[in-house]
Order: C-alpha cells, then structure tokens, then sequence
C-alpha cells in the first residue's frame, strides 16, 4: 500500500513534524476502539478492510477482547485547529497491552514515546492499573496528556473523573480532554491536542546512526522483524548493521514504516518508528532493549535498554502423550521469538515424564501461552501447580534457588526467602473491612490508605508474591462485588517459615503433587489433595494410603478402600472357624498383593488435581486484575 499522497516520505520526514506516543490505561477502558477511530480519522485503512480491533491481530486477543503484543502504527494527520492548521503532522502511535501480566510490553513501549495519552473510563474513574502506567510513564519523563473516554455511555460521569484525573496528573479540570472512542466525539480534537501537546522528537541527524529496539517478531518467510524507533543519525536500505549488545553484523533486506501494514521506504531518520528485516531466522540476535548502529560508522555509547522482563511464576508443562515432546520443544522455541518474557527448560517428572519448567510474569501469562501451544500446534497438555521462585539457605552455609518443589534440599535448613510484591487496590470506601481481612488472611502488611475521592480508596499492602498468584483476585473480585482493581509488582523478598509437604501413595513420593506453602497452610493443603485423589484414583485390589507428609511427618491421611471379593459366599451355615480361615487367607493375599502392587495414576486423576481452575486465578480476559 503506499504512503498518502502529500505525506513527508520516511527518512526525510523533519523530526520537527513528527509526535510519537502511546495509549495507555486500565484494561477495558477503550484503548483499542480509540486505535481504531484514529485509523478511521487519519485514513491509513480502507474502509472495506476496516474492522473493530484492528490492530489486535492474535484469535485470542479478539476473543478475549484483551490487547497482549503492542502494535505501532504511522498516521498522518492534517492539523484542523490551532496555530499549525492545514500542516501535516506524522503521527506515530503505539497501543500497548492493560493486563498487569504485559507491564513489560508497556515499558517497552514508552521508551520508544515522548509522550503518552492517559485514558480512563468516564463510567468507572481512576483503577489501579492506570495509576502503574501513569508512573511507568512518568519514570520516562513523557509528557501526559490526560482522556476520558466512553462520555456517551448513560452511566458516565465526566465531572467528577475529570477532577480525579485532574488531582492526579497535576493540571486543571478543564485541560482534561473528553471524547467517546465509540461513535469518535472529541478524537479529530484529540488529535489536534496531540500535535500542540507533546514535545517533537530529539536527535543528532548527524550524528552515528542509533536506534533502540522496541520490540521484535517472527514472520515464518522473512524472518524476524525488528521494530525500532531511531535516536540518532539515519538508517538506509542496504546498509550493514551491527548489533551494539552482541557485536553481529547483518545486512538490511528491507527498512520501512507500519501504516499500519508494512510500507517500504529508503530510509529512516531522527524520531521515526519503523522495521527492520535482516532475514536473520534467530530473534536472540536482535534482542529487545538493544541499540542497533551502522557498521561503517558506529555509534560509541549504546542507548539506555531497559530491565529484562524476570519470570514471576513456574509452572511444569509436560505433553499427555510422552512422544509429543519433540513438538512440544518446537512449539516453545517458536514462542519464545515472539514473547520476549517466556523461559523455559527442559525437566522431568517420574509421574508426568518429559517435559519444560516454563517461567511466566503471571497466571494470565501462563493461560494465554498454554491456550496458543494447545491452538496453534495442536498439542494436549497439563500444567502443573504454578509456583514462586524461593531461596533456601542451608545451616552449612550452601544456597540453594528452587523453581520446582522437587527441588527442596532435603538437609537441615536455616531460612527460606520468598519473593514479597507491592500490592495497589483501588476499591469504593465501602469495602475497605473486606479487603483488609482478605489481605491479612493472605499474610499481607499494611503500608498505607488513602482516599482519591470521597467514595473511593487506595489500599497498599506488602503480600508475598506467592499468596497472590493463585485465587487472591478471585476472592476480591467476589469480596467487593467485582468493583475493586489490582495492581503489583514485584518487591524483592522476605524470610518466612514454609514447608515442602508431600504427597504419598502407598509410602511412594509422587512429586507432581509436592508443593511448598507456608507452615500453617500445610495441613489445609495435606488433607485438601489428599481428599481430592481419594475420589480421583480408582479402588485396587489392595488397600492405598494416601498421606501428606512433611519431612518424614505425617501431617494428613485417607485411605482408598480395596475392592473385595466374598470369600463367604458359597460358606453357609457350619463352623465360625471355617469362614475366619477364609477371611485369613484372603487377607494374606492382599498383604502379598500390596507389596508387590503398584498404583497407576490415571492421567484424568493428574489433570483434575493439578487444574488451576478451582484454585487459581485465571485472569479472565476483561476481568480487571491489571
């Protein structure tokens, strides 16, 4: 497709007549409709190809209506009021996830921005995640601008949020924009603030050639697909570059701009968003966060990269069918170019077999990657517990790093660590008894409360990480009546007294159920799975135990009944003696059988007890936890 007729080419774009930002906000709070009535505005898609979500392009962001990779996209736009009108501005806007899980395709996003639009809900007011990408934003020195949307909706109330936004950003009640991403009331204006708003883009244009990688993707015929935003200097078609972080050399095959399908241009100056294809087939050589150069003239300093994204949460993921695993492997490499913050590694179970511990940033995380590997390559899997990441320390001074509880030392041990988060939730006042109570019984420490508005709160709390990652959302969606939002982020860590309590059949570890939880959740956790693989695992011809053991202490016990066969059937009537020996001999035969008989744990009794469902928080698509 190509550029608009009369629009500044790429490259020779002056960075003067150049605005790049972002959109950010809680998830639900019309993000993606916005994108798409700017599309609309700005005429960079046909109108018979025009459709809602445009730029949400995976199955399962449709469905699920949830944005999980940001997408950049280059508009132009002719200004309508102000002192620059009738000019030509290029606009490029990047629209970026609202779960909590993607924060880091957030902060990926701003570094490539200088400024951001704040949007928030005219219906529901300030949540918890708008404040973390509001201080995301701020860390990066952008400049805000702050949006109420959904003014058409009946329940919407602009007054009062315009006054909540205004408190918080810093600026006054009227400054605060007002549109409808629906029906597009207030957008053209939007646009317009924008322009008049946000600081142009800032470079050498003489300088050695730097760009910073913002994100990257793998297409199947060209490779990966690097996206970048340019600092300094201009990149040119055929130029050889060089990756600043690994030192690699590569040729350019193609450069250009996402308008907001590929276009192809000569180049790329100061302040531009755009691609790069190398037809490099390996995403670890373009590496996010990393400042590419011109191999020629190389650039002496790299750009400031940004933090790697560190798992939150492991959880095992092993194929039903064992010969899977091959494809499983394949499945994952083939991810991993696509989602900068999936790690994973081989491992094996003696009750699962092969398969990955997989590392996740959270449960909506760990959901969308198991749905797309079940989807797109066509695999059955199950997903163990999802854990926390502890550190032990042994009384003879060695530390040991657990991912898996199968790797609990077994020695004497002086302290466990486990990570801690900062906690945000923003609530209506009336709730405030409920939460604490919740997040007290979650081991939860109070840092501080304050009131946004008179009718609604902010509650900080220290809760370790993990008590949250299972049904804690859960529970305060269900304790609030769905009207409290969650916000955390990792907060390094504490000592706590926590065990590793596993589960026995017939005297036999199976490690897939062991689990590491806090000293006084043990026996809860004990006599739950133990009830749970009661009703799971069939009667043998011999009696089972099932006991939940801490070290070599029996914390929970039930016991799975042996199906018997009446021996006393065909003894009717005559002497007691005969029908005891009968009974005798039979229960010889079970203490033999027992000895020699082993319990098979049917793959269903595997699945039902390890599903996340019933205990986890599956981070529902629109349903708020970000």
């Amino acid at each position: 497709m190509p550029p608009t007729p009369g629009v500044n080419q790429p490259g020779a774009t002056d960075p003067g007549a150049i605005r790049n930002f972002c959109i950010i906000a809680h998830i639900d709070h019309g993000k993606s409709t916005l994108a798409d009535r700017m599309l609309q505005l700005t005429e960079v898609v046909d109108p018979r190809q025009m459709r809602a979500q445009y730029l949400d392009r995976m199955d399962i962001e449709r469905e699920r209506g949830i944005t999980i990779k940001s997408q950049a996209v280059r508009m132009p736009w002719t200004v309508r009021e102000g002192e620059r009108t009738g000019e030509t501005v290029v606009l490029n806007m990047i629209d970026t996830p609202g779960h909590v899980d993607f924060t880091y395709e957030v902060s990926r996003s701003l570094a490539a921005c200088e400024g951001a639009v704040l949007l928030v809900d005219a219906a529901q007011g300030i949540e918890a995640q708008t404040l973390a990408n509001l201080y995301l934003a701020m860390e990066n020195d952008l400049t805000i601008i702050p949006v109420l949307n959904k003014i058409d909706l009946p329940a919407a109330q602009p007054e009062k949020y315009a006054e909540e936004l205004a408190n918080l950003v810093g600026c006054l009640p009227e400054e605060v924009l007002k549109v409808s991403g629906k029906t597009g009331v207030g957008v053209p204006h939007l646009l317009d603030e924008i322009v008049r708003r946000l600081p142009a883009p800032i470079g050498d244009s003489g300088a050695s050639a730097r760009a910073m990688i913002f994100d990257s993707v793998y297409d199947i015929y060209r490779g990966v697909v690097t996206y970048v935003r340019v600092v300094d200097g201009r990149i040119e078609a055929r130029d050889r570059i060089r990756m600043m972080s690994t030192g690699a050399v590569h040729e350019l095959l193609e450069l250009g701009v996402i308008s907001p399908e590929p276009v192809k241009s000569g180049a790329l100056g100061v302040g531009e968003v755009g691609y790069l294809i190398t037809g490099v087939k390996d995403v670890r050589q373009s590496r996010v966060g990393d400042t590419v150069t011109i191999n020629a003239r190389p650039a002496k300093e790299s750009l400031g990269g940004y933090k790697d994204p560190k798992p939150m949460v492991y959880s095992g993921l092993y194929p039903i069918d064992g010969s899977d695993y091959p494809a499983l492997r394949e499945a994952l490499d083939k991810l991993k170019l696509n989602d900068a913050a999936l790690v994973y590694e081989p491992e094996s179970s003696a009750a699962l077999g092969f398969g990955f511990r997989v590392g996740f940033l959270g449960l909506l995380h760990l959901e969308i990657i198991q749905q797309r590997l079940e989807r797109e390559f066509g695999l059955d899997l199950i997903a163990t517990a999802p854990n926390v990441v502890y550190r032990v320390l042994m009384e003879d001074g060695n530390e040991v790093v657990v991912t898996n509880p199968s790797e609990y030392p077994t020695g004497k041990v002086a302290e466990v660590f486990e990570p801690v988060a900062r906690v945000t939730v923003l609530a209506p006042n009336d709730y405030v008894g409920a939460i604490m109570e919740l997040c007290q019984g979650r081991r939860g420490t109070l840092q501080g409360m304050d009131y946004l508005s008179a009718d609604r709160v902010e509650l900080r709390y220290v809760l370790p990480l993990g008590e949250i990652i299972f049904d804690f959302f859960d529970q305060l969606k269900s304790r609030t009546k769905g009207y409290a939002s969650l916000d955390y982020e990792p907060s390094g860590e504490q000592s706590a007294e926590l065990v590793k309590v596993d589960i026995l059949l017939q005297g036999e570890t199976v490690d897939a159920f062991s689990a590491i939880v806090h000293k006084d959740k043990a026996y809860t956790y004990g006599t739950t799975i133990a009830a749970k693989l009661r009703e799971l695992i069939p009667r043998q011809q011999f009696e089972v135990p099932i006991q939940a053991a801490i070290g070599s202490r029996i914390i929970a016990r039930e016991t799975i009944r042996a199906i018997r066969k009446d021996v006393l059937a065909k003894c009717y009537g005559g002497d007691i003696t005969r029908k005891r020996k009968l009974l005798e001999k039979q229960k010889e035969g079970k203490k033999r059988m027992k000895m020699v008989g082993r319990v098979e744990v049917p793959q269903e009794a595997f699945i039902a007890a390890l599903s996340t469902s019933d205990s986890g928080d599956s981070g529902g698509g629109k349903s708020g936890r970000k």
